[in-house]
């Protein structure tokens, strides 16, 4: 086995990479979101600013990562036999991590603007699935309970083929027994879904698998309950 020492990966630099390249993903999302509610993009964000969001997810250890469970950040339950992986959630504390949370930002404008969403804030964070994880069919916000509105989920895994597991599967609005996509979790590609209308799942991962999943939300602020921007 060779002793030979790799070379460090140069240190992101914020607002060094353009994060996107091209206009069509976002156009074909506007369409999908129109349409039918759901929408898988291949190469939504730049080649290299993707990049460096894998290198940033590759790159957390372990013990930095909690175990999954079910609720947002204050309500957090872990519940085993739903769901195996293991998230960091997302702060602008890092460069690439600021800038991603910028773009999500901007598409938030833009999708208000051309959707009239009432978005208002995004969370998201790291997920990683090591080999055996899942996580069993739910749905994002029960109608009427929640404030999400949108889930995101941007898949960062090199070279995925068929045989690695941990497709994304998405059910019908209509009826959840029915399958109406189901995607690899390849490099570069974003998934973006109505959180309360469609059911989907994480099947077994035959290899670690990481991603970052994130959420639009609606302000829910009443006059006895303060909903801050996260």
């Amino acid at each position: 086995m060779s002793n030979a020492v790799l070379p460090a990966k140069a240190l992101y630099v914020e607002n060094s990479i353009p994060a996107f390249s091209r206009e069509e993903p976002f156009s074909n999302l506007l369409m999908d979101l129109q349409t039918k509610g759901w929408s898988v993009q291949d190469d939504f964000f730049s080649t290299d600013f993707t990049q460096a969001l894998m290198d940033e997810a590759e790159n957390i250890q372990n013990a930095f990562m909690l175990q999954a469970g079910v609720g947002r950040k204050q309500d957090h339950q872990i519940v085993l036999d739903a769901r195996r992986d293991y998230i960091q959630w997302i702060d602008p504390d890092k460069p690439i991590r600021r800038d991603f949370l910028k773009m999500m930002a901007e598409l938030r404008v833009a999708l208000n603007r051309r959707l009239f969403l009432g978005l208002f804030d995004y969370e998201a964070h790291f997920a990683r699935y090591e080999k055996g994880a899942f996580y069993e069919k739910h749905i994002d916000a029960f109608k009427g309970e929640s404030n999400r509105i949108l889930s995101t989920v941007l898949y960062l895994n090199e070279n995925w083929q068929d045989g690695d597991g941990g497709e994304l599967v998405i059910y019908d609005e209509n009826d959840p027994s029915v399958e109406v996509g189901r995607f690899f979790p390849k490099k570069g590609r974003l998934a973006v879904f109505l959180s309360e209308c469609f059911y989907h799942e994480v099947v077994v991962a035959k290899r670690t698998r990481h991603s970052i999943a994130g959420w639009f939300r609606v302000n829910t602020t009443t006059g006895s309950t303060l909903d801050p921007d996260q």
